[in-house]
């Protein structure tokens, strides 16, 4: 601590700052990142645009410079569209993963405060607890049964028991025992920790290039889109051959045929697809963020659409985390917070236990820590102030435990469901002990009263005492109170595990926190979208039921069972009940992965939430992890795929639907540049058959492309959620994004497209097969532009509304301007080899491309009217 110039207090703000100036950020440098210049580059790399760049060559030997020109220009266009996407995109994530970042827990000029863990510095003096992820390398201060894992680090599984000592001579990362690395997880216990080094100083920072080297892994879609593309990819460009073979047969030139098919499989092949569902899914994830649900990877959003059951936590998710003591039963009465009185000692030792035994801190009234702690201590200081005059300052909870110090402690684990610190009070060593009341109430064997003079007396606790406060534990359960119980013991002996017994009852206290308004709503929300709500808790099960109630988790019929009778059950037993069991209550980490799994093997998408480091086993088991991003542990959130920045469960069943309408926008983006795609082959292919002369020439098929492609279907996948997401069954995981609905949908539209699209070729054939492929061309570029209208969502426009996505009005507006200057100016149909048209003929090419569009659209009206 001299050498890095700090102290217990922590370092100053003119000290930290000199430190980043020194050491700069505690992040761990990433590997070199493509610039956009290198991503622009990258968009060329496609064997599709690569067969392009030679038919420009081959154009340009030829001497059709006009053709090579379009070509390199609308591959040049291509490339910026996809390297804005990606380099978005990019950006999105992260920023995504700046919001993840873990924080810790500091003391610096002596207060303890929260920071993010890249502002730590050497010298930081950082309070390490269970659930905490080490955020740099440091030497452990003061030890209370720290536990550690370091598998990341080490390999090794297990969990390393931590020492403060000194340690003789030189050893391996692995038996450094007084020291804690970035990057592991505190399992158990706590510790003051003096930051050594940070960033890429660090242990981990030593093996960072290797980090670097792990590459972004495609998503579930991703992936199947990408076989998806191959295929058809495969499929258009035999397509692409018959045409020009047909094409030569009928005598074309051979270079002209040649570039006529490359720019049909161009026109044909989706080449926006994974640029945009990628775009799709990092707006999709910001736009979760802005509605505070962060998402880890990107395969989530995928998971949540299909989400059918969410396991949810009770505190401060259902509820509003808002812990305030409400009653205390004391000596065999119940007493509100206002009737506490510090003069007598029986009340006293129990304020003494509720301060002592805690881990949390008020800071300018703000708590840090556990809210259930919290609110013992903000107690605590309402009776304190007042107690004192206006002369005389309180004593703050901090003060009482610098006088009190801790002399030895056992933290709290959730199997134990207890926590136990030692103190000299007046000289004398004793044990408080603060935890679940069935748990500590077997562990007291003496109970403490006052006499009708105020008094205190200890006597020995008997049957009727048990039963009295268990039925009083009970009244305040029934309420839907949280009660935690109270007791010490004065002994020499040294304070373990095993010595945790032989205590002597001090008192209840009982805590409220209040339902979220909003989480009745989302309760209901979530069984009308065909998501069932379960509730686990580690409360008292009567609470819980109470609780349950009130929001409309637990109904009539429905079990509660406790953790206990949950042990009890067999693997049968639990999956013929499972589906109805609300409410747990008193669960162990165990009893929450069976959970999961028992509602996993009926088939269903399990979201489960938490925030302790009990939880993470069964955020990974759970197909989509939730951790708190308020009370959460950094372990928690490091085993989840989402955390939640405001602990609300309502922002879960919002997080549903946004996922639910990415997977939506990105499959009516697909049926758009499928279905529109399509249409071009189907006229190709007739043109062929017929032995006609070609609808389309090159330069317009790339056009086309161009046009229709990026900017509509980024539109459609912009659509914002509407409330039918929410009514619709969770979707089946296994369906294809492809499947059969969805293959009609496309070849019906496809059809009526290209059906338009022959009509007006053929009437204009009757003047010229220039006019025919004017009239071809402008009628696709049109139909698929208003189409994009279509593939908004399954609703009439009339539903849906024009104003709910400006996106879609804009890619319109900007395709129609540039179909005007193509038709209308000098050197736009100089450049698209296009006639200049009638009023008559624009207005026929306008009507054609409309039917479809029309069509869709009155089908859609008479649908939901005849629903009606």
């Amino acid at each position: 601590m001299d050498e890095l110039g700090t102290n217990p207090e922590g370092l100053s703000p003119d000290q930290v700052t000199a430190a980043q100036e020194k050491y700069g950020r505690n992040v761990l440098k990433e590997g070199k990142k493509k610039t956009p210049f290198q991503i622009f580059l990258g968009q060329f790399r496609d064997l599709l645009v690569i067969v392009l760049i030679a038919a420009a060559v081959i154009s340009a030997l030829t001497g059709d410079a006009r053709s090579t020109l379009v070509i390199l220009g609308v591959l040049v266009i291509n490339a910026v569209l996809g390297t804005v996407q990606e380099v978005k995109a990019q950006k999105s994530l992260n920023a995504l993963k700046q919001l993840s970042s873990p924080h810790v827990k500091v003391m610096r000029g002596g207060q303890k405060m929260e920071i993010d863990s890249a502002e730590l510095v050497p010298g930081d003096i950082v309070i390490a607890e269970a659930g905490d992820m080490i955020a740099a390398d440091g030497r452990i201060i003061e030890n209370y049964s720290l536990q550690v894992n370091e598998s990341s680090l080490t390999g090794e599984s297990t969990n390393i028991d931590k020492k403060e000592q000194t340690l003789a001579k030189e050893l391996s990362l692995a038996d450094r025992v007084n020291m804690v690395y970035s990057g592991s997880l505190v399992t158990y216990g706590r510790a003051v920790i003096c930051v050594t080094a940070t960033g890429m100083n660090t242990e981990i920072g030593k093996i960072a290039a290797l980090m670097n080297q792990a590459k972004e892994r495609k998503t579930p879609l991703q992936k199947s889109l990408d076989q998806f593309s191959s295929h058809l990819a495969a499929g258009i460009l035999v397509i692409s051959a018959i045409v020009f073979g047909l094409q030569l047969y009928r005598g074309m030139d051979i270079m002209d045929a040649l570039l006529f098919a490359v720019a049909l499989a161009v026109a044909a092949i989706p080449e926006a697809l994974g640029s945009i569902v990628t775009i799709v899914q990092a707006m999709g994830t910001q736009k979760m963020a802005r509605e505070h649900a962060i998402i880890k990877n990107l395969s989530a959003v995928e998971s949540l659409g299909s989400v059918s059951v969410i396991c949810s936590d009770k505190t401060g998710t259902l509820t509003q985390n808002k812990m305030t003591v409400r009653e205390l039963y004391i000596g065999g009465e119940v007493l509100s917070v206002q009737q506490i009185d510090l003069t007598q000692q029986l009340h006293r030792y129990l304020l003494y236990d509720a301060v002592l035994t805690n881990d949390s801190t008020l800071v300018d009234g703000k708590g840090i820590g556990d809210p259930t702690e919290y609110a013992l201590l903000d107690m605590y200081q309402k009776i304190a102030d007042s107690a004192f005059d206006h002369e005389h300052e309180s004593l703050t909870a901090e003060d009482l435990r610098h006088i009190l110090g801790r002399v030895g402690e056992v933290p709290f684990d959730s199997d134990r469901k207890l926590m136990s610190t030692k103190h000299l009070i007046h000289g004398v060593p004793t044990v408080f002990t603060k935890g679940a009341v069935d748990v500590l109430l077997e562990r007291c064997d003496r109970i403490r009263f006052r006499d009708q003079e105020g008094s205190p007396f200890v006597c020995p606790i008997t049957d009727a005492d048990r039963q009295k406060i268990l039925e009083q534990n009970q009244k305040f359960s029934e309420r839907g109170l949280r009660v935690l119980a109270f007791s010490y013991k004065e002994t020499e002996e040294e304070l373990t595990l095993e010595t945790e017994n032989h205590f002597t009852f001090l008192g209840l206290v009982s805590e409220m926190d209040p339902p979220r308004e909003e989480s009745a709503d989302a309760v209901r929300k979530a069984a009308e979208a065909g998501i069932r709500t379960v509730m686990i808790t580690g409360d008292h099960k009567v609470t819980a039921q109470a609780i349950a109630r009130k929001i409309g988790i637990f109904h009539e019929g429905d079990l509660a069972v406790t953790g206990m009778e949950l042990d009890a059950m067999s693997e049968e037993e639990l999956e013929d009940k499972v589906e109805k069991i609300s409410v747990y209550a008193r669960v162990s980490p165990e009893n929450k992965i069976r959970i999961v799994k028992a509602w996993q093997k009926k088939g269903h998408i399990v979201s489960m939430t938490g925030d302790g480091v009990n939880d993470a086993p069964a955020l990974k088991q759970a197909d989509i992890g939730v951790a708190m991003g308020i009370t959460g542990t950094e372990v928690s959130k490091d085993a989840a795929s989402m955390i939640l920045t405001d602990d609300n469960f309502a922002t879960i069943i919002q997080a549903v639907a946004n996922g639910r309408t990415v997977y939506e926008n990105i499959r009516n983006a697909v049926l758009y540049l499928l279905s529109g795609n399509l249409s071009a082959i189907i006229a190709v292919i007739f043109a062929s058959l017929a032995g006609m002369p070609v609808p389309f020439l090159a330069v317009q098929l790339l056009f086309i492309n161009l046009v229709t492609d990026s900017l509509p279907a980024l539109a459609i996948g912009m659509e914002p959620e509407h409330g039918a997401i929410l009514r619709r069954k969770p979707r089946d995981p296994k369906a294809r994004l492809m499947d059969k609905c969805f293959v009609r949908r496309m070849a019906l539209q496809g059809g009526m497209i290209a059906a338009v699209v022959i009509a007006a070729y053929l009437q204009g054939l009757a003047i010229s097969a220039e006019m025919a492929c004017t009239m071809a061309f402008s009628t696709l570029t049109l139909a698929r532009l208003l189409h994009g209208f279509n593939c908004r969502g399954t609703e009439s426009l009339i539903k849906l509304g024009f104003r709910r996505n400006p996106y879609s009005l804009g890619a319109f507006a900007i395709g129609f301007v540039l179909v005007l200057l193509a038709l209308f100016t000098g050197f736009g149909r100089s450049l698209f080899s296009v006639l200049p048209l009638s009023g008559f003929q624009f207005l026929t090419i306008l009507i054609l491309a409309a039917i479809p569009t029309l069509v869709i659209q009155i089908i859609r009206i008479i649908r939901e009217r005849t629903r009606k």
